[in-house]
């Protein structure tokens, strides 16, 4: 890769990371009920307690992990539609 592109590139990273974050904020604010993570470990003597609580945190993280894959998939395509490839043989 030359060194022009490269700097070009460089120079769209802080974009494109301002770009994720707003969106990434944009579908958390359509959440209707986003649950946040539970910090207090649950009593040893619960019985099931800390493995309700590590499923449900497990849950939550992958919630978030989806809205965050998400942002990223809406920001290739936009990214594709800003500067479409040709795919074309030849």
């Amino acid at each position: 890769m030359n060194s022009s592109v490269r700097q070009q590139q460089e120079r769209r990273q802080p974009d494109r990371r301002q770009r994720l974050h707003e969106l990434v904020l944009a579908l958390i604010a359509r959440e209707e009920e986003l649950p946040l993570m539970d910090e207090e470990w649950p009593e040893a003597s619960s019985g099931g307690a800390p493995a309700r609580w590590l499923d449900q945190n497990r849950r939550t993280l992958h919630r978030y992990q989806a809205l965050v894959r998400t942002a990223v998939t809406l920001d290739a395509l936009v990214d594709a539609e800003d500067a479409p490839q040709d795919f074309t043989p030849g």
